[in-house]
């Protein structure tokens, strides 16, 4: 058996193109920027693929490099076989107007069950949950938010993240500011929103401030641009990063950028100006996705700033508890329960349709 390379975990994560890994990428994970992988849909076949796969990864560095996923419910929901289907969060927001207790009991079930399942497949971390407001604007997020009210949102996403680690797993807010009130899709487009500072303050902000004050382990930025407050988008700003997130609401965790390759992220020029930018800007690690050729030119070109806290950082994102220890709990009668009140809750197929996110074409 080959010897884990012994390489502090660096500030890009790049992914993974098929089931298992091909040469190039085993070179690429070797690379000291190297810090993380993120899965998608495409990577996965069967859950006992997904195992070897995560356990591949994971034997190639020590410490193991991060594995993550979009996992978030609904049609953000990467590996579906073998895995409970997780509802759309607007699910839990509309059982909050029927009975906010009982919402928020299924919220912590949700994250629960989620991350229980990823951690017995060899993920670390799922991208989870999204804190933006639902002001019913904004297609690529939609019924992804759990509801219009930002204290609504606080609450159930308190719920989750108290399942996310019950079930072993952090969780990242996202996406700082807040996402919900452009109309255009980052994936796509470089949207902007024109709202002055005191009114995002008022709403958009809350869920962020509310969670980075109990301890949100990790945050990730918006590509929107917020000109009232910078000319740049949030994920290569100063002021969002270092002077709002860190500053006024005493932020401590891990800043993720969104995919520099999505189209919101191209204000701040080529791959390389793109990642500088995030990593000076605030961001602890930079997510390069679905472009296997931009990673290796980050890879080459970039020289991080100094970033004395990063391994202390990226050490809390790391998935919590043993793999085995997780499957057996996967495999028990009490988990069978609470697999199934969550699958009761299950997003009825119109509320999947929507713009996709984040996978390749």
């Amino acid at each position: 058996m080959t010897t884990p390379l012994q390489l502090p975990r660096g500030p890009v994560m790049v992914d993974v193109e098929g089931f298992a890994l091909t040469d190039a990428e085993r070179a690429r994970f070797a690379h000291p920027l190297v810090g993380g992988v993120i899965l998608f849909r495409r990577n996965f076949e069967s859950v006992e693929q997904l195992k070897a796969l995560t356990a591949e990864i994971r034997a190639l560095r020590e410490p193991a490099l991060l594995i993550a996923v979009d996992h978030e419910g609904g049609r953000v929901q990467r590996f579906i076989d073998g895995f409970t289907r997780l509802p759309a969060m607007r699910a839990l927001g509309d059982a909050w107007e029927a009975d906010p207790a009982e919402a928020t009991s299924l919220a912590e079930a949700v994250g629960e069950v989620l991350a229980a399942e990823l951690r017995a497949c060899g993920v670390d971390l799922s991208f989870t949950p999204v804190l933006d407001l639902d002001w019913g604007r904004c297609a690529v997020i939609g019924n992804r938010s759990f509801h219009a009210d930002p204290a609504v949102v606080a609450e159930l996403a308190a719920a989750l993240i108290r399942g996310l680690n019950k079930g072993g797993m952090a969780a990242c807010g996202k996406h700082f500011p807040g996402h919900g009130w452009v109309e255009g899709d980052s994936h796509q487009v470089i949207p902007v929103d024109e709202r002055e500072l005191a009114d995002i303050r008022a709403a958009d902000l809350l869920p962020f401030a509310k969670l980075a004050e109990a301890g949100l382990a990790a945050v990730m930025p918006a590509h929107v641009i917020y000109p009232k407050v910078d000319a740049r988008p949030a994920g290569f700003s100063k002021v969002w990063l270092e002077t709002v997130l860190r500053g006024e609401l005493n932020y401590d965790g891990v800043i993720f950028s969104d995919d520099l390759g999505m189209e919101g992220a191209a204000e701040a020029g080529g791959f390389v100006a793109r990642a500088d930018a995030a990593l000076a800007a605030g961001c602890d690690m930079v997510l390069v996705c679905n472009q296997p050729a931009r990673a290796d030119e980050v890879l080459a070109g970039l020289t991080p700033p100094a970033q004395p806290r990063l391994a202390e950082r990226l050490a809390r994102m790391a998935g919590q508890g043993e793999i085995a220890d997780w499957r057996e709990r996967v495999a028990s009668d009490d988990f069978a329960a609470l697999r199934a009140k969550v699958a009761r809750l299950s997003t009825p197929p119109a509320a999947l349709e929507g713009p996709a996110v984040g996978e390749a074409c």
